[in-house]
């Protein structure tokens, strides 16, 4: 069984979308760094933080129906490109302003609006074509080595952006800004040859397809929305500039551990899940990793040393890559290649409201009761949510196996 792990990087195209996405992911993780710890540095302000988040989210929110069609009708491999050029151009913005002391929050939240168009587009392009580069048994080990692609991303990415930043963040953004070229780059080497099967016409009922579809399975509804509504009240990661500063009083290279310590949890979760795949009782998997990550998030509440509070990260990162993984592989084996790209656009708002929703939300309870209360209550919000989701969705828990039932 764990040979199927390294045949995976046999494979040329898979090889370079992975290494294709470390590096887009990489630049990413450096970006927020450099801009949640320059937004405070202006600001002084949580919810100027929370405001980045929501930036982010609108786009991927207004522009849910049209990115996921374009997905299904163009080459998704020209799509991520494209979003990752205008990636590029965004930070090139950031550069400038910075390099012209002519920098501002008015700047950073235009950019975070940027950025967020951008990976409204790229988002629902990234994943479905997924399942077009491997075979599907074994789209689950690819799913989890993908995602350990990116978890090595956010465990480098921010610890050596905190230390990047101590050389000015103008070297932080150019250096996020090279990321996104050289992914580019390689992406360019991908062979991947595009169809459309059915040129169906761009109707309200084809644009609703994806949303529609997720609406009639209730083991993707019930899958996503629990991942959306837990981690969108468990969202403590985008008050991490404020506890670095203020509760934890380290520096932008604290931030930089603080920041990493979530990835390094998913990443040996991943690498685990990628040689062990889930074979049974998926369901209850599912609802006990996202139990975890509600009580990780009251134990990092309630920390005020760096090792605990980052212990604590750890584990959060870890339960919610079964999570991650689990509800990934759901959402791709159950539907049909023509509509991926509208599943994936729908299913990319409740990754967004869980992300950057959740930041904005941590960003307003902070302000309103402040960091370590906001922090807390978000952890049990979310034990409060496996709760009642396991009543609503009797047939998610009962899910043997990720692949019962697919197609």
């Amino acid at each position: 069984m764990n040979q199927d792990l390294p045949a995976l990087f046999k494979q040329s195209n898979f090889r370079h979308y992975w290494i294709g996405q470390i590096a887009s992911s990489f630049a990413f993780q450096m970006l927020s760094v450099g801009i949640g710890w320059q937004m405070y540095d202006l600001t002084d302000s949580p919810l100027a933080l929370g405001l980045v988040g929501l930036c982010q989210f609108l786009p991927q929110l207004l522009l849910t129906l049209v990115v996921g069609h374009v997905a299904d009708r163009y080459n998704r491999r020209l799509i991520c490109v494209f979003t990752r050029l205008t990636m590029a151009f965004t930070v090139a913005i950031l550069v400038y302003g910075n390099f012209t002391n002519t920098v501002s929050a008015n700047m950073i939240y235009a950019c975070a609006m940027l950025l967020g168009t951008a990976r409204a587009f790229e988002l629902p392009a990234n994943q479905a074509i997924l399942p077009n580069l491997v075979p599907s048994e074994q789209l689950s080990r690819a799913v989890s080595a993908m995602a350990s692609a990116r978890e090595i991303s956010v465990i480098a990415g921010p610890a050596l952006g905190g230390v990047i930043y101590l050389l000015g963040p103008t070297t932080l953004f150019a250096t996020s800004m090279s990321c996104f070229l050289i992914s580019c780059v390689i992406l360019s080497f991908l062979r991947y040859n595009f169809t459309v099967k059915h040129k169906t016409p761009a109707s309200l009922e084809h644009l609703l397809g994806g949303l529609m579809f997720i609406k009639g399975n209730k083991v993707i509804l019930g899958s996503v929305s629990l991942d959306m509504f837990a981690v969108l009240l468990g969202g403590a990661t985008a008050l991490l500039p404020i506890v670095a500063k203020d509760i934890l009083e380290t520096g932008p290279w604290g931030l930089g551990l603080l920041r990493c310590s979530p990835a390094l949890g998913a990443l040996l979760m991943s690498i685990y899940l990628a040689r062990h795949p889930l074979t049974h009782s998926v369901g209850k998997i599912m609802f006990a990793a996202v139990a975890i990550f509600g009580v990780a998030t009251i134990l990092f509440g309630l920390s005020d040393q760096l090792i605990l509070s980052m212990f604590a990260l750890v584990l959060l990162g870890a339960s919610d890559m079964i999570s991650v993984v689990i509800r990934s592989t759901l959402v791709q084996l159950e539907t049909p290649d023509e509509m991926r790209g509208r599943v994936s656009a729908a299913n990319s708002i409740f990754i967004g409201s869980s992300n950057q929703l959740g930041e904005f939300e941590s960003g307003v309870t902070a302000a309103w009761f402040g960091v370590v209360p906001a922090i807390i209550v978000g952890g049990v919000g979310t034990l409060a949510v496996v709760g009642i989701w396991m009543y609503l969705f009797p047939t998610l828990v009962q899910r043997n196996t990720l692949e019962e039932e697919a197609k």
